[in-house]
């Protein structure tokens, strides 16, 4: 599993782990049933403390992308991807709409909206 915390980011480091992680799922990297770093391991690992860690764990298994067998482990759910894939996406929406709230408040159009999202999509 690869994690990099951007110290500049505007995300908490729990939201940055928890964000990774997540798109690791969605795009395959980390397969359903596949076992995660203990929270400790992972905390070391990434130099984040164990609660920052434990915390992004717990989100992630609220939203239904892992599993946590006491005793075991942390596992990736073996939930329908498709859902998990449906989850992700409304928590984007959620987010563009209150991007988009921001944009049309200081008048940013929509043509110029599209030309920033495009913008930022190839450079991403």
């Amino acid at each position: 599993m690869n994690i990099i915390i951007d110290d500049k980011s505007k995300l908490s480091l729990y939201e940055q782990i928890q964000s990774q992680i997540k798109s690791q799922i969605l795009a395959g990297d980390i397969k359903p049933g596949e076992m995660l770093p203990s929270i400790r391991n992972l905390a070391k690992e990434i130099k984040v403390s164990i609660i920052t860690t434990k915390r992004a764990y717990e989100e992630l298994e609220k939203e239904g992308f892992l599993e946590t067998v006491q005793g075991k482990g942390t596992f990736v759910s073996n939930k329908n991807k498709e859902r998990m894939k449906e989850i992700a996406m409304y928590d984007i929406e959620n987010k563009l709409e209150d991007t988009i709230r921001q944009m049309k408040s200081i008048g940013i159009s929509f043509d110029e909206s599209l030309e920033i999202f495009k913008s930022i999509y190839e450079e991403v």
